[in-house]
């Protein structure tokens, strides 16, 4: 992953409640899937807050893009979670005309 803000410093398990951020999670694959002779893991990205934090994984409430559903509450087992970092408010957007 490549943001501009840091990790943190203890991994996900220092991460506080409420904190904004993103979590790349490992799917369960649903056959075998090659990539140079072995089994390649399937991954995908999770945006939400820290609703908490235990040694289990991660409990989230997803921040979806506005009009695009409601916010669900999501827990990410501790073996799935492959990176977890802190990441900005979602950015405001600006109404009116363009100028």
């Amino acid at each position: 992953m490549t943001f501009a803000t840091p990790a943190a410093p203890g991994g996900w398990r220092d991460l506080r409640p409420g904190t904004r951020v993103v979590v790349r999670r490992r799917l369960a694959p649903s056959g075998p899937v090659r990539s140079d002779g072995g089994t390649a893991h399937r991954w995908t990205d999770l945006i939400g807050f820290v609703v908490g934090v235990s040694d289990a994984g991660l409990r989230l409430r997803t921040d979806p893009v506005p009009g695009r559903g409601e916010p669900r509450e999501v827990d990410v087992p501790a073996s799935d979670i492959e990176a977890a970092k802190p990441i900005p408010p979602r950015p405001v957007r600006r109404s009116g005309p363009p100028r």
